[in-house]
């Protein structure tokens, strides 16, 4: 037994719509205590609310005190701007901000010379991915184009977590600031398959030779310093989607479908991908592998949506849509509803396609959301496929994810079987799970066990996405003219 394995650790996840604490047992991940705070709605945030909220979870879970380590997972991309003193310049902008979406097709088309083809090409080979609105890098750039009083005092660079983790440390000082590379990944100037920052795509992106401070990209069980006050170990964190991937014990092979409000596919691989078509990010993982993603604006919030049209919550939804027959009648549902990211149609709107009066009914569209959502995501995996990642495994997590009708109509159309985990903080648990790795010392992180995962299967339905596929080229072509 380690002399790790009686102690306690922390994980965080600071995600869009709250913070949540677990604490658990190093050595066994057996959970002790939790608590959770609300997060302010919006696209812009004050990250003083992720302090508060921070505050307020913490107290929830009953402190920090009795704990060893700590790590923090946090939702990616979003731009935190730090003038010399460490304050922040404006409301930070999250990822499923698409102000700006200009900016990311300026920066892929001045890349390549003008050539937008040849830009995504060049923005692969230095980053793995192809800039879309939700990477820091055009958010940069929009801030210089159109803040640029902000973007002259700008002294540092952070994004959630690395803020968050650096507020713990107490100590103010820029040079302290720490990341990881599933994080660092995320930016649009830091190459994980060289470990490197991209400090040429950060001057891009700025117009102007940005001596910059960026967080220390520390390894996956390196301590980022101590929680001031408690003086217990932090962890250098990591991305929401990669501390999941941790938290559910992903590895190579593995897919998760995370269906939160945006819809993740990720991907643990080997090797790095690198995709120009810019549906596939190749991003860094929180174990030293790789977490290609595709990632779409829309998931349970087109749940959310349709629910509220028909009056219903979502156990009302998923009996209507339990109650329709699979391909709702006809009625096809793209759920572009927020705009959308993959496909990059950052102004789209959403369509219903297939009306009829046989198919308006109320449980047509119920199940015409349901399965639209999920049409979307396993066009995702595809891409993902597509770039040479050979799955072993599907899991499907996030609230959605708790559905009736998402879980019987998720096998049927991903055409394959679906592993279900007991109900779970994976963002946080991956970030506890991190905390005591770095606790550890070890070379791996401790083999946590979760009990509880169903497998789902159901008769494949590869009509119902083929139909999908149809009517999503359709609103593609009129969206793109």
């Amino acid at each position: 037994m380690s002399a790790s394995s009686g102690r306690l650790v922390a994980g965080i996840d600071s995600s869009t719509q709250s913070c949540k604490v677990v604490v658990r047992e190093a050595g066994t991940g057996r959970l002790v205590r939790s608590g959770q705070a609300p997060h302010p709605d919006g696209t812009e945030v004050d990250p003083e609310a992720w302090w508060e909220a921070l505050q307020q979870a913490l107290e929830a879970a009953g402190g920090l005190d009795d704990v060893a380590a700590v790590a923090v997972g946090g939702q990616q991309h979003g731009l935190v701007a730090l003038d010399e003193d460490g304050q922040v310049l404006r409301p930070a902008l999250l990822w499923n901000d698409t102000r700006s979406a200009q900016a990311a097709a300026d920066l892929v088309r001045e890349l390549g010379d003008g050539d937008v083809a040849a830009g995504r090409r060049a923005w692969v080979e230095a980053i793995g991915s192809v800039p879309v609105a939700s990477l820091t890098v055009t958010k940069l750039r929009w801030l210089a184009q159109h803040e640029p009083q902000h973007a002259e005092r700008l002294a540092a660079v952070a994004l959630p977590h690395d803020w968050l983790t650096w507020r713990l440390m107490g100590t103010g000082a820029l040079e302290d600031l720490a990341t990881d590379r599933s994080e660092a990944s995320g930016t649009g100037y830091f190459d994980p398959a060289g470990n490197t920052y991209r400090r040429d795509l950060l001057d891009l992106a700025l117009g102007r030779r940005a001596d910059l401070v960026l967080p220390r990209v520390l390894g996956p069980a390196t301590a980022a310093g101590r929680v001031d006050g408690t003086g217990a170990l932090l962890g250098p964190g990591a991305g929401d989607n990669a501390a999941a991937a941790l938290g559910v014990g992903m590895g190579p092979g593995d897919v998760t479908i995370s269906l939160g409000t945006s819809g993740v596919v990720s991907a643990v691989a080997r090797d790095a991908v690198r995709d120009p078509s810019g549906l596939v990010t190749g991003f860094a993982d929180a174990t030293g592998h790789f977490l290609p993603m595709a990632t779409t604006l829309n998931a349970s919030r087109v749940l959310d949506a349709t629910a509220r049209l028909l009056g219903v919550d979502h156990a009302g939804l998923s009996e209507l849509a339990l109650a329709a027959a699979p391909g709702a009648g006809g009625l096809v549902h793209v759920p572009y509803l927020d705009g959308e990211r993959t496909p990059n149609l950052p102004d789209a709107t959403g369509s219903l396609r297939g009306m009829t009066r046989a198919s308006m009914t109320r449980e047509n569209l119920a199940r015409a959301a349901v399965e639209g959502m999920l049409c979307h995501l396993a066009e995702g995996m595809a891409a993902v496929e597509a770039q040479g990642v050979k799955v072993r495994r599907v899991s499907l997590i996030g609230g959605a994810a708790r559905s009736a009708a998402v879980q019987e109509v998720a096998p049927a159309v991903l055409g394959r079987p679906v592993e279900l985990p007991e109900p779970g903080e994976y963002v946080a648990d991956g970030a506890a799970r991190q905390a005591a790795w770095v606790l550890a010392g070890t070379d791996g992180p401790p083999a946590w066990e979760r009990a509880g995962t169903r497998v789902l299967t159901a008769e494949p339905t590869p009509e119902v996405l083929a139909r999908y596929r149809e009517a999503a080229a359709v609103v593609v072509q009129e969206l793109m003219g």
